[in-house]
C-alpha cells in the first residue's frame, strides 16, 4: 500500500496520481509490491535499505548520514496476529520529504495519518513530523508498560496469594511478561538512539528538536519503570519455581513416609512368607492372627512418630 500527501493552502491533500509523487512531503510504503517500490525508488537519492540491512542492530547500519541527505530504522511495538512483535521501519529524509517504508500495517504510522488529517501543517516540516510519529510510539510504550504493571498486579496474587492457583500457567504469563517487556525495553533504547542521532547528525528546527528532547527525557523516564518490572518479573518467576519445588517436596516426602510406614510389616510378612520346612510358627493356632497384629502395629507406630516429629 502506497500514501502520499503534501500540504496545500493549510489542508491535507492526498495524491492519488502516482504520476505526481514528486509534489508529496509524505510518503509512506506498507508492505510495497515491485511496482510500488520502483514508483517511490526515484524519490529517494540513494538506495532504500532491504529488509536484512534494517533489521541490523549496529547504529551504523540502521542509521547514517551521506552527502545526499540519512535515513534512520526504529522498531515499533505492536500485536501481530494476537503477539507483540517487534516490526522495523526505515525512515529517509530527502530532499524536504520524510519517505516511511514498514513490512508491515504499524498502527502507529496509521494513527499519523489520521494525526496529519486534522494538523497538515505537520507534514511541512518533515523532523516535525518524525517526532509526531515517536511521541505515539513512545505513548504508546507507557500505556504497554501500565498494561504489565496491572497484569503483573494479578500475576502476584495468583502465585503469593491464591493457593488454589495454577503455578505452571503463572510461569506462562511470567514468560509472556517478560517478553513484552524486553521488546518495550529494546523499543526504547532504540528510539532514544535514533532521538539521539537526529539530533546530532539533522539541521533539525528550533520547535522540533525541542520536542524530539522532550521525547528523550520520556524515555528516560520510562526505562527505570522497565528495570523494575523485569525486577518484578524475575522475584515472581523465583517464587513461583520455589513454591513448585516446595509441592514436590511435600509429595517426595509422603511417598518417603508411606515406603518407611510399609517396610516393617512387609519384613514380617516377608519372613513368615518363606517356604521353608522347619518353622516354629507354622503350627501355632494363632500365628496368622498374630503376624497380623504385628504387621499392623509396626505400620501405625512409625506413622505416630512422624507426626509426633511434625513431618507429616
Amino acid at each position: 500500500m502506497l500514501f502520499a500527501c503534501r500540504c496545500e493552502d493549510q489542508r491535507i491533500e492526498i495524491i492519488e496520481d502516482l504520476g505526481r509523487l514528486g509534489e508529496a512531503a509524505w510518503i509512506d510504503v506498507s508492505e510495497a509490491t515491485e511496482e510500488e517500490l520502483a514508483l517511490v525508488s526515484p524519490m529517494v537519492p540513494h538506495t532504500l535499505p532491504d529488509e536484512e540491512d534494517a533489521d541490523e542492530i549496529e547504529s551504523s547500519t540502521r542509521s547514517y548520514v551521506d552527502e545526499q541527505g540519512f535515513h534512520i530504522s526504529i522498531l515499533f511495538l505492536h500485536q501481530v496476529e494476537g503477539k507483540p512483535e517487534n516490526t522495523s521501519v526505515t525512515l529517509v529524509f530527502s530532499m524536504g520529504r520524510l519517505i516511511t517504508v514498514h513490512d508491515r500495517d504499524v498502527p502507529a504510522i496509521r494513527l499519523l495519518r489520521m494525526r496529519v488529517r486534522r494538523q497538515p501543517g505537520l507534514i511541512t516540516d518533515p523532523l516535525g513530523l518524525f517526532a509526531s510519529l515517536l511521541e505515539i510510539a513512545v505513548l504508546d510504550l507507557g500505556d504497554t508498560l501500565q498494561e504489565l504493571y496491572r497484569d503483573l498486579e494479578e500475576t502476584s496474587h495468583l502465585v503469593l496469594e491464591d493457593p488454589d492457583a495454577d503455578l505452571e500457567d503463572s510461569l506462562a504469563r511470567l514468560a509472556r511478561h517478560e517478553n513484552v517487556n524486553g521488546k518495550v525495553r529494546l523499543c526504547l533504547m532504540d528510539a532514544r538512539r535514533d532521538l539521539a542521532f537526529v539530533l546530532r547528525s539533522a539541521q533539525a528546527t528550533k520547535p522540533a528538536s525541542k520536542r524530539i528532547k522532550f521525547l528523550m527525557s520520556e524515555i528516560d523516564a520510562l526505562l527505570p519503570h522497565n528495570n523494575y518490572l523485569f525486577e518484578k518479573v524475575n522475584f515472581l518467576l523465583q517464587a513461583a519455581q520455589g513454591f513448585i519445588n516446595i509441592e514436590q517436596n511435600k509429595i517426595i516426602k509422603i511417598f518417603s513416609v508411606a515406603a518407611t510406614a510399609f517396610l516393617p510389616p512387609t519384613l514380617v510378612a516377608s519372613v513368615y512368607g518363606m517356604n521353608f520346612e522347619f518353622m516354629p510358627e507354622l503350627q501355632w493356632k494363632y500365628g496368622y492372627l498374630v503376624s497380623i497384629g504385628v504387621m499392623l502395629i509396626s505400620g501405625v507406630l512409625p506413622i505416630l512418630y512422624f507426626k509426633r516429629k511434625g513431618w507429616l
